[in-house]
């Protein structure tokens, strides 16, 4: 992301919408949607919103944090059925 960003109203968004992607998708620019001048949403390109999101491998062991030891966890499905 090239750190330019853009806030324009909801009103002109809708006018707008198509060169706000374009610009978006070529120069990395962050568009924030405000309403009533309050910020609504925003438009950002992919590759800035991939950056934020965990990859595969950050995401290794975090099932002991939700079902504690793994073999007990399924043992215990396994005396349901």
């Amino acid at each position: 992301m090239r750190g330019r960003m853009r806030t324009p109203d909801v009103e002109e968004v809708r006018v707008k919408l198509p060169d706000i992607l374009r610009v978006a998708h070529r120069e990395g620019v962050v568009t924030v949607v405000t309403r009533k001048g309050v910020p609504y949403a925003a438009v950002a390109p992919v590759s800035a919103v991939l950056s934020y999101l965990p990859k595969l491998g950050d995401l290794r062991g975090s099932e002991r944090g939700c079902f504690g030891d793994p073999t007990e966890f399924v043992d215990s499905l396994r005396n349901e059925w």
